[in-house]
């Protein structure tokens, strides 16, 4: 199996890849290797240059990564409402129904308000549907999450550390 973590914004600095890294410590400890896709990583004009059917080199070496992984965890931060709009256009550059079809996904909310982006979940939920990714059940949905992780990317809430271990233990195993 190969894994992949999308880091589902752009914005420098965010928590989304702070936690991404701590699913993949996470994820190393139970022996699973993982790639961490960053969407600050797209090319600078990456709406222009890799959609409908245009690919730079650049983009190509990302969407060699994602046709390569076999399950990906999608780590979501809260937009207005919902998720990033980068976090859909990556979603519709990559080439379909490869990229994604038959494929499982876990997904992660994280929001600096009190429901952990639970919307935002549920509306990629139904993108994941739409491209015909297998969903696992288990979707965690971590709120306040500015104040739950200290200055070396650990998670300090010791009740969210045993969710997400157990949700990575079970998407292992889906």
């Amino acid at each position: 199996m190969n894994y992949t973590i999308v880091s589902g914004t752009n914005r420098p600095d965010s928590n989304s890849l702070i936690l991404a890294k701590f699913y993949q410590n996470k994820f190393s400890e139970k022996g699973t290797d993982c790639n961490i896709i960053d969407l600050q990583d797209l090319p600078d004009d990456f709406i222009s240059s890799n959609m409908y059917g245009k690919r730079t080199d650049e983009f190509q070496k990302i969407q060699d990564i994602v046709s390569n992984t076999s399950k990906f965890l999608f780590v979501i931060p809260e937009y207005n409402g919902s998720f990033p709009g980068i976090l859909k256009a990556f979603i519709d550059a990559c080439t379909f129904p490869e990229s994604f079809e038959g494929k499982k996904c876990a997904m992660v909310g994280l929001s600096a308000g009190k429901f952990g982006n639970l919307r935002g979940i549920e509306h990629f939920t139904g993108v994941a549907n739409y491209i015909k990714m297998d969903v696992y059940h288990n979707k965690m949905y971590l709120p306040g999450i500015g104040n739950d992780i200290n200055d070396d990317g650990e998670i300090n809430t010791p009740q969210h550390v045993a969710l997400i271990e157990n949700q990575i233990k079970g998407f292992i195993n889906f």
